[in-house]
C-alpha cells in the first residue's frame, strides 16, 4: 500500500501488519471475479475507444431519496487488478459504495480495495454524473497518511484519474509526479478526513482530505466514469509469498457538482 515512509512509528507498524493479514488473499493478475449487478472484478481494462458496459443513459428522474447515495460510486464497470492486489476485494463491490471511512492524517482507512501494481477500476454514479462547476467537482479518497506526522513525507501510492461522459473518450489528468508532494494532479497523497463517525463532509475539499479534480481542467462538461490507473513503482514479489495490499487503494468517491442534486 504505502511506500513514501521515512521514519516507521508503531502505529504503522500495526498498519502494514493488518492489512497484510490472510483475510483477502492475493488476486491473481487478470483473474475475472463476478461481483453481480456491481459489475465484474478482473474484467478487460477499458483503454481509449473503448466503451465499458455500462447504459449511456443518465435518469434525469431519480428519486429524491436516492440521490445522495448517486453521490458516490454506486456501480463498478470493471476492476483490473496489477499484480499483488487483493485486499478488500471479497467485500467488492459494497465496500466502494457510499461515503469515504478516513481514518485522519496518521492512519490510513481499511474500508479500501488495493488495485496491485499496475491495476485499474472503473466506477460509475448511475443514474447520476458529474458535471462541470465551480471550482472542483468531484473527490478521489484513498488512505494516504502523514508518516510521523511529517506532510513532506505522505505514505502515499499514486493513482492517475481519468474522466469520461460516453466511456469511449477519456480525458486524463495527467500524473507526472516529482520527487517531493504536493505531487497534484496525482491521487493518493493525501490523508482522508471524512468519515460516516466524526461528522466531517465528504463533499467539502477544504475538509474532507483526499484529492479533489476539476472537469474544467481536462475541457469536459459532463462525466459519468471514473477511471483509475495505479503508478506505484513498487514491485511484487516473483516467487513466495505474495503481499495483497500493494499500489493504489480506493476508498470512495464524492460527486461535488452531481446532475441530479
Amino acid at each position: 500500500m504505502k511506500h513514501r515512509v521515512v521514519l516507521v512509528v508503531g502505529s504503522w507498524l500495526s498498519y502494514v501488519l493488518a492489512c497484510g493479514s490472510a483475510d483477502d488473499a492475493p488476486a491473481p493478475t487478470g483473474a475475472k471475479v463476478s461481483i453481480g449487478d456491481g459489475g465484474v472484478i478482473g474484467a478487460e481494462p477499458e483503454r481509449d475507444g473503448d466503451a465499458p458496459a455500462a447504459d449511456a443513459s443518465v435518469d434525469g428522474g431519480a428519486d429524491a431519496s436516492t440521490r445522495l447515495r448517486d453521490r458516490f460510486i454506486t456501480k463498478v464497470v470493471s476492476f483490473s487488478p496489477g499484480a499483488c492486489a487483493g485486499f478488500g476485494a471479497a467485500a467488492m463491490p459494497e465496500i466502494l459504495f457510499g461515503p469515504p471511512e478516513g481514518a485522519g492524517d496518521f492512519m490510513g482507512s481499511f474500508d479500501v480495495v488495493t488495485l496491485g501494481i499496475g491495476g485499474e477500476i472503473v466506477v460509475s454514479f448511475e443514474p447520476n454524473a458529474i458535471v462541470d462547476g465551480p471550482g472542483p467537482d468531484f473527490i478521489v479518497f484513498e488512505n494516504a497518511f502523514y508518516a510521523a506526522g511529517n506532510p513532506q513525507t505522505p505514505a502515499a501510492d499514486l493513482a492517475e484519474v481519468s474522466v469520461s461522459d460516453d466511456g469511449v473518450t477519456w480525458k486524463t489528468y495527467t500524473c507526472a509526479p516529482g520527487a517531493t508532494p504536493p505531487f497534484a494532479p496525482c491521487a493518493g497523497w493525501t490523508p482522508v478526513r471524512s468519515s460516516s463517525a466524526n461528522g466531517v463532509s465528504p463533499f467539502d475539499p477544504a475538509t474532507a482530505g483526499g484529492e479533489a479534480f476539476d472537469l474544467a481542467d481536462v475541457g469536459l462538461a459532463r462525466a459519468r466514469f471514473v477511471r483509475i490507473r495505479d503508478r506505484s513503482t513498487l514491485t511484487c514479489p516473483d516467487s513466495g509469498p505474495k503481499p495483497n495490499n500493494l499500489g493504489f487503494d480506493l476508498d470512495a468517491i464524492a460527486v461535488l457538482h452531481p446532475a441530479l442534486p
